[in-house]
Order: structure tokens, then sequence, then C-alpha cells
């Protein structure tokens, strides 16, 4: 009987091309899950019905395809996990006709929720082999440009990340896009960077809109602020000037309401973590420096912001537990910070998924933006 089981397992993992750390990470398992998942591969111990049940029902098929007839179209670089196309999707009335993304595991969790995988490294990509399309969305990593005797502009970016997303615009001539980035954007390289940037966009003939928003004002309870540029075409998109920023609806949030309620021991952080933690915040305040650890609890308004560094201490955001030390949220919780869906399927590991989620965006905020941007193009 050990033996059927343990072959049902490795056939569904298999199926789902997923390690055994993935598939004992998506089930929710103890720290040491891939161990006791290969032991019931191995029949050397059997799962409880209700661990073969979460093995056996993890879903096979994407919940997020493409609109079949959707007004509009779009392109989706440095695509991550599709948060923004999540963002532009869930309007219905966007279809998806080319995705980019290099990091092969993030090319795991956009398989599973897309049904398809994105085109890998953008710069071997060419624009010719880009099919056309309305509406272009990225996030871009933010590198400083060099400034040595050049003027401002497309060719000041050669080498940057920025510079192939210009280079896709100059190409294909969408309508309108949607670029998203951090905060500090505007002074990066004492503001120099944020200048190329517009003024690239500008000589590719776009009029722009830069705007600042925080996750917690679209409903999200995490203090995340970020840059969005949004542009036009003024020739193809005349009434470019209709464009409304959307207004943060600024709903209550608290912290509780992405909490799990049952979580597992492995996310309560160590003694010895937890004792570093309170020594580098007594140092750190006695240098008059940023004061390290944040603790929140199921009350709190909001967190710090989620980074991509999330799974080497947590530190940034720890919820508070009773008589015990403080913990890391879930992989789940992350992607609620971030507004994803319930059924937004997580396929990785633990230490991916947090990487994976701290380097998206909050879906709500893109959502508000998109449905602004539709509002011009309809």
């Amino acid at each position: 009987m050990s033996e059927d089981v343990g072959t049902l397992i490795r056939n569904k993992r298999e199926k789902l091309c997923m390690t055994q750390k993935e598939m004992a990470d998506a089930i929710g398992l103890s720290k040491y899950g891939d161990r006791t998942l290969r032991k019931w591969e191995n029949g050397e111990s059997k799962p409880t019905k209700l661990e073969l049940f979460a093995i056996l029902n993890f879903p096979e098929n994407a919940p997020f395809k493409n609109p079949k007839n959707a007004p509009f179209s779009m392109v989706d670089l440095f695509a991550g996990i599709g948060g923004t196309r999540l963002g532009f999707q869930l309007t219905g009335k966007v279809k998806i006709v080319f995705s980019s993304e290099w990091n092969k595991f993030s090319q795991k969790t956009y398989r599973a929720n897309f049904g398809e995988t994105p085109a890998g490294d953008i710069t071997k990509i060419n624009a010719e082999d880009i099919p056309n399309h309305d509406i272009l969305v990225g996030g871009f990593p933010c590198q400083a440009f060099s400034q040595a005797g050049k003027k401002l502009g497309f060719a000041d970016t050669r080498g940057t990340m920025f510079f192939e997303i210009a280079r896709i615009l100059k190409a294909k001539k969408p309508k309108a896009f949607l670029l998203e980035n951090v905060k500090n954007l505007r002074t990066h390289d004492h503001g120099k960077t944020y200048k190329v940037i517009i003024s690239t966009l500008k000589e590719l003939g776009y009029k722009t809109t830069t705007m600042l928003f925080k996750a917690r004002d679209f409903g999200v309870p995490q203090n995340r602020e970020r840059i969005y540029i949004v542009g036009f075409d003024p020739k193809q998109v005349p009434n470019y000037l209709d464009f409304c920023k959307p207004i943060p609806p600024k709903t209550k949030t608290k912290v509780g309401n992405i909490l799990e309620t049952k979580v597992d021991s492995k996310y309560t952080i160590s003694d010895k973590l937890w004792a570093g933690h309170q020594r580098r915040k007594i140092q750190n305040k006695l240098k008059g420096r940023g004061f390290g650890y944040t603790i929140v609890s199921p009350q709190s308004p909001y967190t710090n912001t989620l980074s991509a560094r999330y799974y080497k201490d947590g530190s940034e955001i720890l919820i508070e537990q009773k008589n015990k030390n403080p913990r890391k949220i879930t992989p789940r919780e992350a992607s609620r910070l971030q507004g994803f869906p319930s059924d937004y399927i997580i396929p990785v590991s633990d230490t991916q998924a947090y990487k994976q989620f701290g380097n998206s965006v909050a879906v709500p905020v893109v959502n508000a933006i998109a449905k602004q941007i539709i509002k011009v193009l309809d």
C-alpha cells in the first residue's frame, strides 16, 4: 500500500515539475518536509489522509488564463511572477501576447498561474520577434546611466535594462505603457537616471505622467511606495490628456486581514536570530541609524515594505506571538500583502517565494492604473 501511495505522490510531483523541497513547502510541511516527502515516495512512511489530499489536489491548471475576446493586447517585460499582468488581466479587457522573464524559478510560478512560459533574457530577443501590441508593461531594474559627455536621450541608456524597454517602444510603438520602479528612482544618481528615462520616452514620442502610490492606500496592509510612469503615443491616442490618476480608496487596513489562522512553527525565528535582531537594534540606535527589525501585531494598520531579501532573516516584517519569539510571515501571507488572489499558485520553495513576492508589485495598485489607461484607450 505504501508503495502505491509513494508512486502516486512521485507521479503528481513530477507532473507539476516540482522538486521535493518545493512540494513540501507548497503543501505546508514542517522544516525538513523534503525528507518526509522522500520517505513517503520511497514507501518508508505514510502521509496522513489530509497530507495526501493536499498533494493529490494541488492545482494542475493555470487559474489566470488569457481572456479570449479582450479588445487590447499587451506585452509583459521583466515579468517576474506576473503581478503587473494580473493587474491588467483582471480588468477583462487585456490579453497578453508576449512575456519575458529570465529567472527560471519565476518562470515556473508564471507558468503555473498563467499557463505559459515567458521567453528568457530580453537582451537576446529581437524586437521583430515580439508581436505588435497596444500596451507595454515592465518593472525594470534601476541602474545609473553614464553621463560622460553625452546628451540626454536614447543613446545614453545603452547597457541598462531600461534600454531594452526603450528599443521595444521604438520598434513596436504601442499606444500606451506602464513602467514601475522603486520610489528612489527620482533621486537615483542625483536625479540623472530619472531625467534620462523621461527624456528618452519624450524622444520616442510619448507623453508621460509619473505617479507615486502607497500600497496601503489601495487596501493591502503594506507601506509599499512605488513610482509608476504611464505614457501614451499622442499620434495614436489623441485623447491622452483624458488620463486621470487613480484616486486611492484609502480603505482602512490591518495586518490581521492577511494572516493565516494556523502557522507552522518553522516560521518562528530561532533564539539565536532573535537575540541577534535585538542586539543590532540597540547598536543601531546608539549610532543613530535605522533601528532594525519591526514587529507588528494583527491590529497594526500595515507592515513595512516586503523586500526580495526577506528570506534571509525576515527582519522588516515580524509578527508578534504570545509567549514565543516573533515569526516571519508565510509565503501565502506575503502573496496577500501584495494583493494576489487566494487562488494564486505558489509552486516553489519558501525561499524563492519570498524573493518573488518581494520583487513583485502590489496588484490592486496596478489594477487601478490599468483601469484608467483602458478608459483612455476605450
